[in-house]
């Protein structure tokens, strides 16, 4: 068994934008753009996780490997959990957990972050982007402050995320829903109970910031596009059909 795994959670039941991993894409389902994406990485096996027959059937016809997990789970970590230890019987050194919904993720940024949690100098490694003026107060961008200006190859501790009334007296950056767990640090997350930063501001990833767990944040030049919104779809399908134009 390869000692890397990249989980993509993903559900049809989406509150903002029903059935959005299946919305065409340039005449291909989202979540079938975000598993290529993960299989150029090249970093390991790729595994949807899913509680939706529909979502499966899409990606096994592809020849993908897609899995049913149970419908009840509260956060996409737990569902990518789910993957991790029945079906993978815990044994991957990391794991990485891909969201659904960034169809234009570059395979490359993948790479990178694996590259470096595989150094062992945090428990979850995430990524960032530039934060532009207009997504500050926008309640789909997901922001994260940080110990340190961030750079091309670098990273910095997490201090905090925020979807609004973020603290812009710290180094302010667009976070990208993607992380690296290591083994121990999956283990250790899945076992703490929900914390009350993140039922407040609906972000799982509090969770680790509130009990003390080392997350540390990498620059990546371009953001991919988060599908949140009807909105989103419009803007991420004019991109990608500009891109496969040129």
């Amino acid at each position: 068994m390869n000692k890397i795994a990249i989980i993509i959670p993903t559900r049809l039941d989406a509150k903002r934008l029903p059935n959005k991993p299946l919305k065409l894409i340039n005449n291909k389902e989202m979540i079938l753009h975000v598993y290529d994406m993960a299989k150029r990485s090249d970093c390991g096996d790729v595994y949807v996780a899913t509680p939706d027959q529909k979502i499966i059937e899409v990606i096994n016809n592809q020849g993908g490997n897609a899995v049913k997990t149970a419908a009840h789970h509260q956060t996409g970590t737990d569902r990518v959990f789910e993957v991790f230890k029945e079906i993978l019987k815990s044994k991957p050194n990391i794991i990485v957990n891909l969201q659904g919904d960034m169809p234009n993720i570059s395979p490359e940024a993948i790479k990178d972050l694996v590259s470096y949690i595989e150094k062992k100098k945090c428990d979850i490694a995430t990524l960032a982007s530039d934060l532009h003026r207009d997504e500050i107060e926008n309640e789909n961008v997901v922001k994260v402050s940080v110990k340190e200006k961030l750079s091309l190859k670098s990273y910095s501790q997490a201090l905090d995320f925020y979807r609004v009334n973020a603290n812009l007296k710290h180094n302010l950056y667009h976070h990208v829903g993607i992380y690296a767990f290591t083994n121990e640090a999956l283990l250790r997350y899945v076992s703490l109970q929900r914390s009350k930063l993140e039922i407040e501001r609906n972000l799982e990833q509090l969770r680790a910031i509130e009990d003390k767990m080392n997350i540390h944040v990498g620059y990546i030049k371009s953001s991919p596009l988060s599908v949140d919104t009807n909105e989103d779809l419009i803007n991420i399908k004019k991109l990608m059909e500009n891109n496969e134009k040129k």
